[in-house]
């Protein structure tokens, strides 16, 4: 047993987590966790089908440099594992629709996936090994979230940015066989690359598209080093200048347990079925309700919308603008449920019209509440409500007690559409089929490189 600095014989927690990842197999999970990773996998993939043609995803295929043998999702592109992961977890976080971990607060899918498609393509992955790998990231991405994030860090710091690295790192190093020791010095090294900072909404940056690949990339940056033999600090953690005491500023917990009593953090993460926000999701799914009561939205004198502080408190989250793009909308719950009852709907047409005078109207209206209930439930539940006061006096209110995910059909419909546009039918169907039979695919690979368009087809796409 490796000890710890001060020779307590305590087993770090790095290490904690490596051991039990490693000795895992497809067989501890029930069929509804490997089912819900392949949905999440397939729901990473519509984003990035969807999100190619954005100036943030043509900018990170742009400097994606040539001559390596990984795919760019969507494109003819290939390149190094770390150049593929950084353009196609960008594309994934295209949309701001990509999976969400509340707890964590936290999108572990757009870095995993990432992560999993460019080393598949590099070493020969069975299926099995490929979603047992997925489901690791996931558990131990969401597990040091849980444990790392406050409401106060998620205001300087991204969550994405600070903890998936490190699932990415340990669901990588089981993709690739890696030792014990190999696996926690992966860990180490990438939680050295932890970062994101959260100024992005106040100034109208991009950067936050960008969190996502620079925490791909560096994931496998951290396993190559590894396998190669780097040796990272184990204490990285828990130690005195570790991830807890440099981000929360406090000791770290005793043990981070993977998998307890057989839970798995995959089955915590929802998929959004609007591109906004986490905390705008439910708010807005409630002003859709009020929208269908209210004959129009000329005779609004107030907004009032209350929600957990979490949701309050996230930078972006409680702007009334002005804003200079669609991102600072999206992240806005304000101007998501201005926009919905505005619109009478939740679409991504929502956040086209920054300069609507409806919308305007209704945001400088509006009130942000957090509430104590809510605020109680969260992150095992996201709730919101919102009251809409008339001029004639009467209100108009509905609440919800948690945000309504997008649903398997919807996952796979809109997954169907956006691949079909961009690969055609019949290679869209083959690739859903790839990763719905998944466990029998001698080498996982071949989902990455169905991805993939050839030259002819890349410019027959475009004309159409």
């Amino acid at each position: 047993m490796t000890i710890g600095p001060t020779g307590s014989g305590k087993v770090p927690l790095a290490r904690q987590m490596a051991r039990s990842a490693l000795a895992l197999n497809i067989g501890c999970f029930e069929p509804e966790v490997v089912a819900k990773a392949k949905l999440c996998l397939l729901d990473f993939l519509s984003c990035a089908f969807e999100a190619g043609h954005h100036p943030w995803s043509r900018q990170a295929i742009a400097i994606a440099q040539g001559g390596g043998s990984a795919t760019i999702i969507g494109t003819s592109q290939l390149s190094s594992p770390t150049g593929s992961a950084f353009a196609n977890a960008v594309m994934g976080h295209g949309l701001v629709r990509e999976d969400m971990h509340a707890a964590s607060i936290a999108h572990h899918g757009v870095v995993i996936w990432p992560t999993l498609l460019a080393l598949s393509e590099q070493t020969p992955l069975h299926g099995v090994r490929l979603l047992t790998a997925a489901i690791i990231g996931y558990e131990a991405g969401a597990r040091i979230g849980r444990a790392l994030l406050t409401s106060d860090l998620a205001r300087l710091y991204r969550p994405t940015g600070l903890v998936a690295p490190l699932g990415a790192a340990l669901g990588g190093s089981y993709a690739l066989g890696l030792s014990e020791d190999q696996a926690t010095s992966a860990i180490a090294i990438a939680a050295n690359t932890s970062s994101g900072l959260n100024e992005w909404p106040h100034a109208g940056g991009s950067d936050m598209y960008f969190h996502p690949g620079f925490a791909a990339s560096n994931a496998i940056k951290a396993i190559g080093l590894a396998a190669a033999g780097a040796f990272g600090s184990e204490t990285i953690l828990e130690g005195e200048a570790g991830l807890f005491a440099a981000y929360r500023r406090q000791a770290a917990p005793d043990s981070i347990t993977l998998f307890p009593n057989g839970e798995c953090e995959i089955m915590a993460v929802y998929n959004k079925p609007v591109p906004a926000c986490n905390f705008a999701q439910t708010a807005a799914q409630a002003a859709l309700r009020v929208s269908h009561e209210l004959a129009g939205i000329d005779d609004i004198s107030r907004v009032v919308i209350r929600a957990p502080d979490a949701a309050v408190r996230y930078p972006g989250c409680d702007s009334t603008g002005p804003y200079r793009n669609a991102l600072q909308a999206k992240m806005s719950i304000p101007f998501s449920v201005a926009a919905t009852l505005a619109r009478g709907e939740i679409e991504e047409e929502n956040y086209a019209g920054l300069d609507d005078a409806d919308i305007a109207r209704l945001v400088s209206v509006t009130d942000l509440k957090a509430d104590p209930g809510f605020t109680a439930a969260f992150p095992g539940k996201q709730g919101a409500d919102v009251t809409v006061h008339l001029r004639d006096g009467r209100t108009f209110r509905h609440a919800l007690p948690d945000v309504i995910a997008a649903t398997p059909s919807d996952i796979r419909a809109r997954f169907r559409s956006s691949a079909a546009r961009v690969l055609g039918g019949d290679r869209a169907h083959r690739l859903e089929q790839f990763i719905d039979d998944c466990e029998q695919l001698d080498n996982a690979g071949i989902i990455a490189a169905q991805c993939r368009l050839d030259a002819t087809e890349r410019t027959l796409r475009s004309a159409s």
